[in-house]
């Protein structure tokens, strides 16, 4: 077994300079379960807003739970079937939760992502010719495009290490440049967006721990002016990217051109605030989440080379030994079955938070209006009545032959219902890829010395940046 090295954070988190034989029951570095006390000292003591060391043990083994005690009430939900019902939300009554909202709203305003009602259904609308332009044989060549730029970049560090979270946030930013706006994206223009998102989603006012506890629902909440300008800084470069796609005779056909061309039943365009708040939902959401589950794929391959070993085994029998296709990504299961487990231990999106916009019933309870109905992937995809060994990173466990074992809709890292990721198969074709091209061509290896700590704050990361070197094979 790889030795376990207990932080001064409460986490358990597998030793990097671990010996011996591999280890087949492989558990990923998560918060040490503490009772309902100890994890909110826990939480304040750190101070760095993380959500998920605020989770007593108990939620992982509870279909419900009321967390800690605040002036809003916060009930955590875990039953799959209440889960679904809260994210179809036939009567409208469970929107995104008020704190969400307010977080991102300097970010990406009144866009698709956090709108609701009549008003999500219009830009659903607006916006569907845009998804045609995810179809896979056109986006194929945007990942490998940018993913062959990434690796004679990768070729040129030599033995230097670098920083896994960067650099998987500027390949998947490029990707989806591609995607977006027919462009590759300009390396300090991604290092640019990557700590202007660092600083929002690590300072943003909304998600501090305090805010949970002591303010009223539906609080008007300002924002920190690190935050704002970070937010400015991002909007900035999609702004940018726009202005090429306005310029005469541009006439380009991607995503871009599409939110461009949009328009409602009254025939009126997004005006230029809401389409840089759409075009910031794709662009961000579309990077930001693959960004972050790549992260811990590429640590966790890091730390078990066994793994390693049989994805490269797979791919070379799948490809024969050529180039990677889009047919064999469909056909490299044991690859997207470890991408899979990655998103069951680390879902980008680690909470779906809502709030009840009335007073209702729920699984026999009456609830306030205001509550936040708190749906955690993460909770979910660790709870003990779904899960055998829920902590345990075994990608076999989305083998066919035990499809029996999983419990339906507790698996959602893409959400549930009408609002699920439109982006879903793009993602997962996009890690699949990613994986298997990186794997196949380097040995990466964590520096010594880090103690990995994952956080969720808006997304799941690590702390601190890991380091990793990257020796071509």
């Amino acid at each position: 077994m790889a030795a376990i090295s207990a932080s001064p954070f409460g986490v358990e988190t597998p030793s990097a300079t671990a010996k011996g034989p591999p280890d087949l029951r492989f558990k990923p570095p998560r918060p040490k379960s503490l009772g309902p006390l100890s994890a909110l000292v826990r939480a304040g003591f750190t101070g760095d807003g993380n959500l998920i060391a605020l989770l007593p043990k108990q939620v992982y083994r509870k279909k419900r739970d009321t967390i800690g005690m605040s002036r809003r009430s916060i009930i955590i939900l875990n039953d799959p079937k209440t889960v679904r019902d809260i994210l179809t939300d036939p009567l409208d009554i469970f929107p995104k939760n008020d704190l969400m909202v307010g977080a991102v709203a300097p970010l990406i305003g009144d866009s698709i992502f956090v709108s609701h009602g009549d008003t999500w259904r219009k830009q659903r609308a607006m916006v569907a010719p845009a998804f045609t332009h995810m179809r896979l044989s056109a986006a194929f060549k945007s990942m490998t495009g940018a993913l062959d730029d990434y690796e004679a970049g990768l070729r040129a560090t030599g033995t230097t290490p670098f920083s896994l979270d960067m650099g998987m946030s500027h390949l998947t930013a490029d990707v989806i440049c591609r995607t977006v706006f027919s462009t590759s994206l300009q390396s300090e223009v991604a290092q640019d967006v990557f700590e202007a998102f660092s600083i929002f989603e690590r300072s943003v006012a909304h998600v501090e721990i305090r805010r949970l506890i002591m303010d009223p629902a539906f609080k008007e909440i300002p924002q920190h002016e690190t935050v704002l300008d970070a937010c400015q800084r991002i909007r900035h470069c999609l702004n940018q990217l726009v202005d090429a796609h306005l310029q005469p005779g541009a006439n380009l056909r991607d995503i871009a051109a599409d939110t461009i061309a949009a328009r409602d039943d009254e025939g009126e365009p997004f005006t230029r605030e809401e389409l840089i708040d759409q075009l910031g939902v794709f662009f961000l959401a579309g990077h930001e989440t693959s960004a972050s589950v790549l992260t811990w794929c590429f640590y966790i391959l890091a730390t078990q080379p066994q793994i390693a070993d049989q994805v490269r085994q797979e791919v070379e029998t799948i490809t024969g030994g050529g180039e990677i296709m889009l047919d064999h990504i469909r056909k490299l299961d044991f690859t997207r079955n470890v991408f899979r487990e990655t998103l069951r231990l680390y879902p980008p999106i680690t909470f779906i938070p809502r709030v009840a916009n009335e007073k209702t019933v729920i699984e026999g309870k009456k609830i306030k209006r205001g509550t936040m109905l708190m749906i955690a992937p993460w909770v979910i995809h660790r709870h003990h009545a779904y899960w055998k060994d829920p902590d345990v990173f075994d990608p076999h466990r989305f083998a066919p032959e035990r499809a029996g074992e999983l419990v339906p809709d507790a698996y959602l890292p893409f959400g549930l219902g009408p609002r699920v990721c439109v982006g879903a198969n793009f993602a997962t074709i996009e890690a699949v890829l990613i994986l298997a091209r990186l794997t196949r061509q380097f040995d990466f290896k964590l520096q010594p010395g880090q103690t990995v700590r994952p956080v969720a704050r808006l997304t799941t990361r690590p702390a601190q940046q890991i380091m990793l070197t990257a020796t071509p094979r």
